[in-house]
């Protein structure tokens, strides 16, 4: 398991996943929040990742290098992104065009129904 995180596991859950998920939710909420694509999330949690295996490696003794520990940081780092932009975007859609749109499900929305009298 060290081998494939660079580091041992309760630093690298504690760390990466726990403070650096944090992180990574946040920059998806703030991107969502200011109307931003979602691609923007690729650079940034490239960033994250980085940021992650130096903390591991200078805090914890990690492998700064670790090439499959840095592909895990990055694929979490993006989908934790990805889930925090949807909410968010979600919620904001549903509650700036209420006539047009309805939530469904936390992660959707649909168009709502519009009354046509006529």
């Amino acid at each position: 398991m060290t081998d494939l995180f660079g580091a041992s596991p309760g630093a690298y859950l504690g760390l990466v996943v726990v403070l650096m998920g944090f992180a990574a939710f946040m920059t998806g909420q703030a991107v969502a929040a200011s109307w931003k694509p979602v691609w923007q999330l690729g650079p940034y949690g490239l960033l994250l990742a980085m940021a992650a295996r130096f903390l591991l490696f200078a805090l914890f003794d990690g492998e700064l290098l670790a090439l499959p520990g840095f592909l895990i940081d990055l694929v979490l780092m993006v989908a934790i992104g990805l889930f925090a932009w949807r909410i968010t975007h979600v919620r904001k859609i549903v509650s700036q065009y209420p006539w047009l749109y309805r939530r469904k499900g936390l992660l959707g929305y649909q168009p709502g129904a519009t009354s046509t009298s006529g």
